[in-house]
């Protein structure tokens, strides 16, 4: 404002300057007053310039979750489990335990037809038969088969039991390509007895348990047959009539 003042006094006193000079004098003046105050209050700060550097303890836990390595193994680095892996046929099965064939459980549960998805199953004692040594501390084996190949087995084991389900996970691994334990999640509620490995075809369930551990088990589970037999189950269901039809 001062500095308005100057020019329209300098005009009077000394010789008049042109009206156009005047008129670009005031225009700049007036710019640079309105525009003084609007830096000093309106600069942004350092903060506002990169707002994203700061992160919240969510952000930074998710971060961190992303930043845990995942298992990306497909079905050909799934575990064998004494010879037993995912995908056998019933007959690749019963190779392994000689006499099985002959076993009226197991004939019982093979003469079943699978169901209408094509689901079917049967269950191994080993114990019976005389690989009974190789499958030493193992007191059973359900399987499960869709269009007759394994789709998810689970192995019940004697034993031992375990202060903790990494010490499983770390006897499981051995001579596997499979992550460590820490790896592994810990299922919600059940931290210290049961852990799921996710893979990219595939995923296990190691659990422990029971007196002297006699309820620990491994489950190993096809992810993709799994998908299929789901994807059965939703065609059906949408093609079902409605309820009170």
């Amino acid at each position: 404002m001062s500095m308005m003042r100057a020019v329209v006094a300098t005009a009077k006193h000394t010789h008049p300057l042109p009206r156009v000079v005047l008129t670009s004098l005031f225009l700049l003046i007036a710019v640079s007053i309105a525009c003084t105050p609007s830096r000093s209050a309106g600069s942004p700060s350092l903060a506002n310039i990169n707002p994203a550097v700061v992160q919240s303890p969510a952000q930074t836990n998710k971060a961190s979750a992303q930043e845990k390595p995942t298992c990306q193994l497909t079905l050909a680095g799934a575990p064998d489990i004494k010879g037993l892996r995912l995908g056998m046929t019933t007959e690749e099965v019963l190779a392994l335990f000689p006499g099985s064939k002959d076993d009226a459980e197991v004939r019982a549960s093979l003469s079943r037809p699978p169901s209408q998805f094509g689901v079917s199953g049967f269950l191994i004692r080993p114990a019976k038969y005389e690989t009974k040594d190789k499958f030493e501390g193992i007191n059973q084996i359900t399987f499960s088969l869709l269009d007759g190949r394994v789709s998810n087995f689970t192995v019940g084991y004697n034993g031992p039991e375990y202060s903790h389900v990494d010490k499983f996970v770390a006897k499981f691994i051995e001579g596997t390509s499979l992550p460590a334990a820490d790896q592994w999640e810990a299922y919600v509620g059940m931290d210290n007895s049961l852990k799921i490995l996710k893979c990219a075809d595939f995923e296990i369930n190691v659990f422990i348990g029971g007196p002297g551990g006699n309820l620990n088990y491994v489950l190993v589970k096809d992810l993709e047959a799994e998908k299929k037999l789901k994807g059965r189950r939703d065609k059906a269901r949408a093609k079902a009539p409605p309820p009170g039809m």
